[in-house]
């Protein structure tokens, strides 16, 4: 390349053509000799006559110099014209090796660096040179081929989530002594590692060596602790350098399982310091839920660290069988548990009930012998999914029949009656102590101390299973622990009590200890080599150089030391590993972890990767070239006076349909649908209805909302706007405080997503009214196809016990005095939720005093929708009975609607016993 006035050019000698152009202007310029000049009397006639088309006898000079130009441009394009070109370094001939460090320290600068090496390879194919590459993260033997054939592979380099080591360095020299000569670009990250310098001279001794680093301070993030309540980090830098702030942001998913940012921290570095330390005070629920802390503004593998087991507190449910006595804590039977999980774990007190839906990680049962069925069903659904069910004996297990003749879902094994006492006043025996712990038992490796002692114990029957459920016994053979597994989660039995009435075990550190191997409850501190050794690990998520998880495939699994101590590479990639129900982050940077800038001698060229970009401009010239002599063209026909008189009228239609293509008008924001929808629904309140796909079906479900709307506006201070038809998969339902879902045969089964939409509406104090429309020839409940039809579609919701519409339901009450609730038919068979089954009549009152509120649901088929529907005027759409009876039976329908559409906007407000007199008087009571 040859450089003119800061501009390059790959064909130089085309710029000999300019010397042309002063030839061609002449050859222009140039007019042929002018005519003699005769006189003719014929000429005179054609005086006054005038010739609209004129022709110059001289070409002008701004035409001239338009062309001028065109014939430079092209000849300036095609000379290859480079603004920018990098050739500030002396240009080499021989072989060039561009060496990439390729670790994670670089992935924050990776597309700066794929820019300036994609300027060394435009660089060395102009000069013809060979290349080859070599990543000191993954050595291979560099192998040099054309600079063009490496350019469509650069993108294939990404940055290793590891650095290069001693042994990647040792394979680096042995690479550079086998070539023969060649100069090395060497793209650094910034940060020292073994055996840097051996490469430096390798490369030395084969020729030139320059160094591309940019300026910028690697920063990383050793791994996150709990201490002290809160969780600690650490963030370091490799320099030293002024106050500077970095915000460390925990990451992971919020309750809708949706990635998201859950907090944020600043970590401050103070002047002349490499490591700045903050914390983050979260609750558990929240702590729980964080999947990585990452360094703002840092996309790197080593600015990132991956949360595990060693972060998370277990939840741990507490419930005994009875209540602590005031002041005497040290009997209470959960005093010596709480005081064992309290440090590590985060306790939650209460009913099962309410502790279910927190779904803790453990439960802890305190002497506690009988669950209610329900109770039995939800712990039994819990245990399932995972759960720990940890059960301590005491005198109520003792004397119950609990796990007696069968064994008991909720107990690991079958019981004796009664108990074995040993060591007491009535007892010829002396107390027990604990035996070895076997290798199968989670507290195999505890030591025992010598003044635990067993006195009283609840015994396990014989089993041909029992063996291989015991995880502690006594000395004496009798089992202490035993646990069994049921689908993914375990249940574990104490046969002693919790306290110190039967046993010192609650007093003793070994009983922190077995609580803490049960429960798992977390650590702050990192699992040694010795509590990993025979355990295999397998990946789930792998990391990659620029911090991004991604499944970890079918990679295979590595040894539970390795975990710890093998140094990190394609081996040992950085991430999630996973034992059994434990998981372990291997994180890039880790807690011993000291980054050290490299120094560069001082014989060694570095530079930043700054690198002004070349820019070819061939194409801007040659384009210029062509708009000139298109201006030419233009310039001529109109000196010639043929611009407009000789215009095709249809190219000029083309051009005025052409330019307002270049013109784009601007975009006006327009309103979504959803916004729509939304605005709709919400301006006024809307009554609603499912659209079922049938148009018959959902134009009468339409006209009769909008009857029974109009209805309500000229007799109730409710006034609804028109009715709207919901799609259940993509329209909210929460808007609407009524839905009408007739039942058809041909209607799809709604998705999952849809029925969690619906259950949320149902929880929320919205009414669904499924209406079968089949009363006429099946009562509701019957096998009829479209009773079976609305089984199925209901079978997924949320649907409380149902009862037929009890004659004291408020329904009856909340605007009209209704004892009947028909339709098109008028059938009885109408199902609401069920009174609480404590519900009595008090004497003298014409109702319960049940004080319900909302039915969610209202289950009939007398086809209210048709009773409803009115035309566009008024007049009704479907017809009912004859004469007066049908007219009748249309007006109590759209009784029962209002009444409907008040109780779901009123609750339970006419179930007010105040109401009472005035019901009476109605009544005629």
């Amino acid at each position: 390349m040859t450089v003119l006035g800061g501009i390059g050019f790959t064909a130089p000698w085309l710029l000999m053509a300019l010397l042309a152009l002063p030839i061609l202007w002449l050859i222009l310029r140039a007019v042929p000799p002018a005519p003699i000049r005769r006189r003719f009397p014929g000429v005179a006639l054609l005086l006054g006559l005038k010739d609209d088309e004129t022709v110059s006898d001289r070409t002008p000079w701004w035409l001239l110099l338009l062309r001028m130009l065109a014939v430079a441009a092209i000849i300036l394009g095609l000379a290859g014209p480079v603004l920018n070109p990098n050739e500030d370094q002396a240009q080499g001939t021989g072989p060039l090796l561009i060496v990439l460090d390729g670790s994670w320290a670089g992935a924050t600068r990776w597309a700066e660096q794929e820019e300036a090496i994609a300027a060394q390879l435009t660089r060395a194919s102009r000069a013809g040179r060979t290349v080859s590459f070599l990543d000191m993260a993954r050595p291979e033997p560099p192998v040099f081929q054309a600079a063009d054939a490496w350019r469509s592979r650069l993108p294939g380099f990404r940055p290793a989530p590891w650095q290069p080591d001693a042994a990647r360095a040792a394979q680096a020299v042995s690479f550079a002594v086998a070539a023969d000569g060649f100069d090395t670009l060497w793209f650094s990250d910034g940060l020292e590692y073994p055996g840097r310098a051996d490469v430096l001279a390798a490369f030395e001794a084969q020729g030139t060596v320059e160094v591309y680093q940019t300026a910028a301070n690697v920063i990383a993030l050793r791994p996150a602790g709990f201490e002290d309540g809160a969780v600690q980090i650490a963030a370091l830098r490799a320099a030293p350098g002024p106050e500077r702030e970095v915000t460390v942001q925990a990451q992971g998913r919020d309750p809708a399982g949706n990635p998201s940012i859950l907090a944020t921290a600043i970590a401050t570095f103070a002047q002349g310091e490499t490591m700045a330390d903050t914390a983050l005070a979260l609750p558990s629920e929240l702590r729980a839920r964080i999947t990585r802390f990452e360094v703002q503004g840092q996309r790197s593998a080593g600015a990132s660290t991956l949360a595990d087991d060693g972060l998370r507190r277990r939840e741990i449910a507490l419930i005994a069988g009875r209540e602590n006595r005031e002041g005497l804590q040290l009997l209470s039977p959960l005093h010596y548990i709480e005081q064992a999980l309290s440090p590590n774990a985060d306790l939650i007190r209460g009913a099962i009930s309410d502790i279910l839906p927190a779904n803790p990680d453990v439960i802890v049962l305190a002497d506690i012998a009988t669950l209610s069925p329900a109770e039995m069903e939800g712990i039994g659904a819990w245990i399932d999914q995972g759960g720990m069910l940890v059960r301590f004996a005491g005198p109520r297990v003792a004397a119950s029949d609990v796990s007696r003749m069968d064994e008991d879902p909720m107990m690991p094994v079958r019981l004796r009656t009664g108990g074995r006492t040993v060591g007491g006043a009535m007892s010829w025996g002396a107390p027990k102590a604990l035996a070895p712990f076997r290798e199968s038992s989670p507290f195999f490796g505890l030591p025992i101390p010598d003044d635990v002692q067993i006195t009283s114990q609840v015994m396990a029957q014989p089993d041909p299973t029992l063996a291989e459920r015991v995880i502690a016994e006594l000395t004496d053979g009798t089992p202490l622990v035993t646990r069994k597994a049921r689908e993914q989660g375990q249940i574990v039995l104490f046969h002693v009590t919790a306290t110190a009435d039967w046993s010192t075990l609650p007093l003793s550190g070994l009983f922190v200890q077995m609580m803490e191997r049960l429960a798992i409850s977390t650590s702050a501190a990192q699992p040694d080599v010795t509590q990993l050794d025979g355990t295999t690990w397998t990946p789930e998520l792998v990391m990659d150089g620029f911090g991004t998880l991604s499944d970890a495939g079918t990679l295979p699994g590595v040894p539970g030391p390795d975990l710890l101590n093998a140094p990190a590479g394609p081996d040992m990639q950085p991430g999630i590993y996973a034992s059994g129900d434990r998981r372990l982050a291997r994180n890039v940077v880790t807690a011993d972890t000291v980054l050290t800038p490299v120094t560069w001698p001082a014989n060694i060229p570095v530079r930043g990767f700054a690198v002004p970009p070349e820019q070819p401009i061939a194409g801007w010239l040659l384009s210029l070239s062509i708009l000139l002599l298109l201006a030419d063209v233009v310039a001529s026909l109109a000196l010639s006076g043929r611009l407009l008189g000789h215009m095709n009228r249809a190219a000029m239609i083309g051009l005025i349909a052409v330019l307002p293509l270049g013109v784009t008008p601007p975009v006006e924001a327009q309103t979504t649908e959803e916004d729509a929808f939304a605005l709709n629904a919400t301006a006024e309140l809307v009554l609603a209805y499912v659209r079922t796909g049938n148009t018959r079906v959902d134009e009468i479900s339409d006209a009769g909302l909008r009857g029974l709307s109009d209805t309500l506006y000229f007799r109730t201070s409710v006034e609804p706007a028109a009715p709207v038809g919901v799609d259940l998969e993509t329209d909210e339902l929460a808007f609407f405080p009524v839905l009408y879902w007739p039942i058809t045969l041909d209607q799809p089964r709604p998705s999952s997503v849809a029925y969690a939409k619906l259950n949320a509406y149902l929880r929320s104090g919205g009414l669904i009214i499924f209406d079968t429309r089949d009363a006429d020839i099946a009562r509701f409940g019957a096998a009829s196809p479209n009773g079976r039809k609305l089984q199925d579609l209901a079978a997924p919701l949320d649907i409380p016990p149902l009862e037929p519409l009890p004659a004291d339901h408020v329904l009856t009450r909340t605007f009209y005095l209704l004892q009947d609730f028909p339709g098109r038919h008028a059938s009885r068979d109408v199902w609401v939720e069920a009174a609480p089954p404590d519900a009595e009549q008090v004497e003298g009152m014409p109702f319960r005093n049940l004080n319900d509120g909302v039915t969610p649901v209202v289950i009939g088929g007398n086809d209210w929708a048709s009773a409803w529907a009115v035309s566009a005027s008024g007049a009704p759409m479907v017809p009912i009975g004859r004469g007066f009876t049908g007219e009748r039976q249309r007006e109590l329908a759209f009784r029962f609607g209002v009444n409907l559409v008040m109780h779901v906007l009123t609750g339970n407000y006419k179930s007010d016993q105040v109401h009472v007199p005035a019901l009476l008087d109605r009544l005629g009571q």
